[in-house]
């Protein structure tokens, strides 16, 4: 039974539960176990509420055993990205700046689910305020790939993927705002879903930028997926974006039928930047697919770099707006990659910010039309396999967009899951978006591609209570390159307008950026008609 509780998934424990054939202490003690000679090799845990945890699930046997059932989630481990706010329970967004933050109240979705029944196994690893990179110098070490722990899990939403992938917990809720739910779904090979603006409240989430960040689920199997979703979608008038849409039955939706939809297929994502194997597997995704009697046709929209700078420049701005106070007073106690992403947005105007903002809106109606042709846009969830942790390169962000970002300016829905594994082991990953609030038509999809292949029939092997296997971060640039007399007063003005003192590792940094921060600028602007409003010109959110 240990061995099918590692591996056990949300709907096949619930049914177990439901039945009294499965106790939910039973399944969290399993767990329990399972973190303590795990964890130590993939540093997917901050904090573990094991002591919690065991008093929910006994909680959760009683009120089944007295016939009440609360649904698929009664009983359920599950774990939450560290910027969910959890009462009574410490909070850090991997952080030295909430290193003693303890929460008053839960985030609207941690209520939502308790009320469901969850049991509550700890909070995750994330990307310092889910933002940055694997860093080897917080107060957390960065997560490790279950699949072979010298690689990299992507980010942000790092320890939710690594601990549902090898088995820590059942499911888990991440957080995306330029994949990172779907990265690290795509590099541990889980399922994660990014979920349309608005459908998932944000309230007493720890904010990365207030235009993008979403809340979704992390789990095994898209069908594990629809039910966390199940659990927390909804309207939430704490939360200012949210939405006041309707809630359909999402596991209800996953018929295995995907006759007659129509995919656009996004190859031009895939073409010029992924591995060889990536590429083979998305083929053969799309063969599936079309197997399943899917219409499935090529098709393009903008390029990835044009989503991506307006995804930079506003969500950067917005970031570094939170977090001004601190990066002007205490910028030593923030990680160097979260300040080499932090820093360089001092550099951006507000003329930049209302350009892409401008620019988002112009997208946002480019997609009526793809909406109107297709069911779903099917396209590579990364590019490559994960990289090894001492491969990763600061500031690289800077440099080159990724194919997850896109969808984070078009605010749909988009579903990452495994459709392969590379020679060497590691997951690959097929995504597949949706028009905003069809998380419903994309979740169907998923699933049926799911049920079609034997995917996840394979699991990470780790052996309990092994040492963690060592690994050399790469060194953090501390040499600044030279920039032209012209930009360098630009950088220098900027800097000292900001109020930011730096030190040189700081401002080589920050100059290694400033050649592709200033270029996003650049590109953005253009003759636009006068009447172009920005994505976020002043709306009542609901009648009043």
């Amino acid at each position: 039974m240990t061995t099918e509780l590692e591996c056990i998934t949300i709907a096949q424990a619930a049914r177990l539960i439901e039945a009294k054939e499965l106790s939910p202490v039973e399944l969290t003690e399993a767990k329990v176990a399972l973190i303590e000679g795990l964890d130590g090799q993939l540093n997917s845990f901050v904090t573990v509420t094991a002591d919690l945890a065991m008093e929910k699930a006994k909680a959760a046997e009683a009120e089944i055993a007295a016939g009440t059932y609360r649904g698929p989630l009664h009983g359920i481990p599950f774990g939450l990205k560290d910027i969910y706010n959890t009462a009574g329970i410490l909070t850090t967004a991997q952080s030295k700046i909430l290193i003693d933050h303890i929460p008053e109240r839960d985030a609207t979705t941690t209520a939502m689910m308790h009320a469901a029944g969850g049991v509550l196994m700890g909070k995750l690893t994330t990307h310092e305020f889910a933002h940055g990179g694997p860093s080897f110098d917080l107060p957390w070490p960065p997560a490790r790939n279950p699949w072979n722990p010298e690689h990299f899990t992507g980010g942000s939403s790092s320890g939710s993927a690594a601990a549902v992938a090898a088995g820590l917990v059942v499911g888990a809720l991440g957080s995306d705002t330029g994949g990172s739910v779907r990265i690290p779904a795509a590099l541990t090979g889980i399922a994660g879903l990014k979920t349309t603006n608005g459908l998932v409240s944000r309230h007493g989430v720890v904010p990365n930028s207030f235009t993008f960040d979403t809340c979704g689920p992390m789990a095994w199997t898209v069908e594990d997926c629809a039910i966390l979703l199940q659990a927390i979608a909804g309207y939430d008038a704490s939360d200012a974006s949210s939405a006041d849409h309707p809630v359909p039955d999402y596991r209800a939706a996953l018929t295995g039928d995907v006759r007659g939809l129509r995919l656009g297929v996004l190859r031009h994502f895939w073409t010029d930047n992924a591995d060889a194997e990536t590429a083979a597997a998305m083929e053969a995704a799309l063969e599936v697919l079309a197997g399943l009697g899917a219409i499935v046709e090529e098709t393009q929209i903008r390029p990835p770099q044009d989503y991506y700078d307006v995804k930079i420049v506003i969500a950067e701005s917005e970031l570094y707006a939170t977090h001004e106070k601190e990066l002007r007073a205490r910028p030593g106690d923030f990680g160097a990659d979260f300040l080499s992403r932090a820093f360089p947005a001092c550099l951006f105007r507000a003329v930049d910010y209302i350009q892409a903002q401008r620019k988002q809106r112009r997208i946002l109606s480019e997609m009526r039309s793809v909406y109107a042709k297709y069911d779903a846009l099917v396209t590579v969830g990364a590019a490559a396999p994960a990289m090894r942790l001492d491969a990763h390169k600061m500031g690289e962000s800077w440099e080159k967009p990724n194919v997850t970002t896109p969808f984070n300016v078009t605010g749909g829905p988009a579903l990452v899951l495994c459709n392969g594994y590379s020679n060497a082991g590691l997951p690959l990953s097929v995504q597949i978006v949706g028009r905003p609030f069809d998380e419903a038509t994309v979740l169907r999809i998923g699933d049926a591609y799911e049920r079609a292949t034997e995917w996840r029939a394979r699991r990470p092997k780790l052996t309990e209570g092994a040492p963690q296997v060592p690994v050399t971060p790469a060194e953090v640039p501390t040499v600044a390159p030279d920039l032209d007399a012209e930009t360098a007063d630009i950088v220098e003005a900027r800097v000292a307008r900001a109020g930011l003192t730096l030190d040189d590792g700081q401002h080589a940094r920050l100059y290694a950026a400033t050649p592709h921060a200033l270029a996003m600028g650049r590109r953005l602007r253009g003759p636009r008609p006068w009447e172009e409003a920005p994505a976020n010109v002043f709306r009542f959110p609901r009648r009043v």
